[in-house]
């Protein structure tokens, strides 16, 4: 009996063994679903979350911000803070070798010694140093050509350590959050004229060329608008990543998503970029008991830009007109359960930085017809307001084309806009057209509705300040896509950016809050809570609630 029931136990082993081998084995791949595909891969122009989301994969920034909402390194050894000795602040000089009475800072980082592109080449100091010299050129049309343009110079020690001098001593001086490398080796050519690099830049034409990448995966395939695959990334020496091969699969109507995921033809609607709430709350109902099911609030402002050079929008009273025609608290508990709070600005209660005594406009229809009154748009023709030399009061809305939920936003919003006499067209587009030409060249003529992520305290130079807005001169760099202009709004960015006081800097975020609402360079919507849709068997997914993704940490989900 002793022998049977041993030969039974073995029996059985080898057979579950055998089982968990072949499950394993066949979940060496994974299938992700996003609603969005990306305008570019290239790291460093548009901004973009799904591009984010890929690229986290296959690359890494010297420095990012963790679950904990803290700075740590990824490509460096340490973050340059004046206690450890690699930061000193210095007085700055005029031109006549005076004191200006304001300080910049040089901070010191060191490049660690295991990292390396795909194809084998070693991460050097050269790859920083041509970086900041395609940022800063004021024809290469970054998103964020400030933040290059601040660094006067960069002195390079050896190979893995460089220090940063730069003419403002910012409160994030310690750390290089998001700054993403190029490799010097092969996108030299491609910059060869700067005004052409967003076509010439390997990411466009060769974007699985493996030199491209230092993460733990590099993008072999990429078929625009479908799918983008990656596979393991041979020269990685960290933490070996559990999948072969991940495919990242776009399904721009988010209705799809779920068939999809039921059907097994994706494992995994990311959080970041998947269904819409009010789908993810009825997907629980029904499937719950089969995923796991995460439901993670974070900085996720959902509002509609305003483009201000159109006449109607420039007046500042039909904008206020048009926040207090939507009963935004109703879109709240009707679409999204009341989980998706109220925005009255841009930056989330979850922020330390956050005011809440800002302005804020309730639903009040009658105050949004006196202001359109007041405003010239007073006579009323076939449901819609005229003014006095007989122009229809019209506008047009876009949006990203499939995103159910933000369609069915729209069209409430096109509903309580008619009822004060406001006529508005929806037209959508694919988010590649979208991100990649609409709205980032300022294509579009009234109002655009997207979403922005950010940083905790995240300074909104690159979209407030008026040295930011893209124009055909500069490249299109920049993201004040409104063409927001307002001297004090920037005076208080300046001032914000190098006050290192946390006290004395909030009462400066109090104020910029406090303009913004004030006067209104864009719609706050609402604050978006993301669901993640994973399998049982997946695990080590864990969102941050801040621009920095879930994939940034890709080497830890697993299989169990």
């Amino acid at each position: 009996m002793t022998v049977r029931r041993l030969l039974s136990v073995l029996v059985t082993v080898i057979v579950v063994w055998a089982g968990n081998a072949t499950i394993a084995q066949a979940r060496d791949r994974l299938v992700i679903g996003i609603n969005q595909f990306p305008s570019t891969l290239n790291p460093i122009i548009d901004s973009m979350l799904v591009k984010s989301f890929v690229l986290a994969m296959a690359r890494r920034s010297v420095s990012s911000i963790g679950n904990d909402w803290e700075s740590f390194c990824q490509l460096c050894t340490e973050l340059a803070t004046f206690e450890s000795g690699r930061a000193e602040a210095f007085d700055l000089l005029d031109d006549d070798g005076k004191q200006t009475g304001k300080k910049g800072v040089r901070a010191r980082f060191t490049l660690r010694d295991d990292i390396f592109w795909g194809d084998g080449v070693p991460v050097t100091t050269r790859d920083f140093v041509f970086t900041w010299h395609v940022g800063r050129h004021p024809e290469t049309g970054v998103a964020d050509l400030r933040s290059f343009q601040d660094i006067t110079n960069i002195e390079v020690q050896d190979d893995k350590t460089f220090t940063i001098v730069s003419r403002k001593l910012d409160y994030r001086y310690y750390a290089l959050n998001g700054f993403q490398l190029l490799p010097f080796h092969l996108e030299q050519k491609a910059f060869s004229v700067p005004r052409e690099y967003r076509s010439r830049t390997l990411y466009e034409t060769d974007p699985t060329n493996p030199g491209l990448y230092n993460g733990p995966y590099r993008i072999t395939e990429v078929m625009p608008g479908s799918y983008i695959v990656l596979k393991r990334n041979a020269h990685w020496r960290g933490k070996r990543p559990t999948f072969d091969e991940i495919q990242v699969r776009t399904i721009e109507k988010t209705a799809a998503l779920e068939a999809n995921l039921l059907s097994g033809a994706i494992d995994y609607i990311a959080g970041e970029a998947g269904l819409s709430l009010d789908q993810a709350l009825a997907f629980e109902k029904r499937h719950g008991a089969e995923y796991q099911i995460i439901h993670k609030p974070g900085l996720i402002y959902e509002h509609i830009d305003l483009m201000l050079d159109n006449p109607i929008l420039a007046d500042i009273r039909v904008r206020r007109a048009l926040v207090h025609a939507i009963d935004r608290q109703a879109i709240s508990d009707r679409l999204f359960a009341g989980k998706q709070p109220v925005a009255h600005g841009s930056v989330h209660p979850l922020d330390w930085i956050y005011d809440p005594d800002i302005p804020k406009y309730v639903y009040d229809p009658d105050r949004a017809k006196v202001l359109l009154d007041e405003a010239g748009w007073s006579v009323m023709n076939e449901g819609v307001r005229h003014n006095a030399a007989g122009q229809p009061l019209r506008l047009e809305i876009v949006t990203t084309a499939g995103n159910r939920v933000r369609e069915l936003v729209e069209q409430v919003l096109q509903s309580y806009w008619k009822r004060v006499g406001i006529a508005v067209r929806i037209r959508n587009q694919p988010a590649r057209v979208l991100f990649g030409e609409t709205i980032s060249k300022r294509k579009f003529t009234g109002l655009a509705m997207f979403a922005w992520l950010s940083a905790p305290e995240s300074l909104p130079r690159t979209t407030l300040h008026s040295d930011s807005i893209p124009t055909k001169a500069n490249n299109w760099a920049g993201q004040n896509y409104t063409g927001f202009k307002n001297a004090e709004m920037d005076r208080l960015i300046d001032a914000v950016e190098i006050e290192l006081d946390r006290e004395k800097r909030g009462a400066l975020w109090g104020e910029i809050q406090r303009i913004y609402a004030e006067y209104l360079p864009a719609i706050p919507l609402y604050f978006r809570t993301d669901t993640f849709i994973l399998p049982k068997w997946l695990k080590g997914v864990r969102p941050t609630g801040h621009f920095v993704t879930t994939t940034n940490w890709i080497e830890e989900w697993r299989v169990e």
